[in-house]
């Protein structure tokens, strides 16, 4: 009976071991940013190629970059708190 209740034991110590923390809000954030601005220089180039103009193309880059980077975080932080697949 002692051996079964050890290695109950060992087997939530190892658990524990396994599971990651939370990603802190903060490293949330500057993910966020860094990918909106990869996703706004492309979508700027982009929009440059197809409109031929850069004012248009910063216009749609600007709009872009600021709903997406709300959408993201908010989308990163939601997943952070879903157990599936963890």
């Amino acid at each position: 009976m002692d051996n079964v209740i050890q290695t109950d034991l060992s087997l939530a110590k190892e658990e524990q071991t396994f599971t990651e923390p939370q990603e802190n809000i903060k490293r949330s954030i500057v993910k966020t940013i860094s990918w909106r601005v990869v996703g706004t220089l492309a979508t700027v180039t982009i929009s440059y190629l197809i409109t031929g103009t850069m004012a248009l193309a910063f216009s749609i880059g600007g709009i872009e970059l600021v709903s997406k980077m709300a959408l993201y975080f908010f989308h990163e932080r939601t997943w952070n708190n879903i157990k599936w697949g963890k």
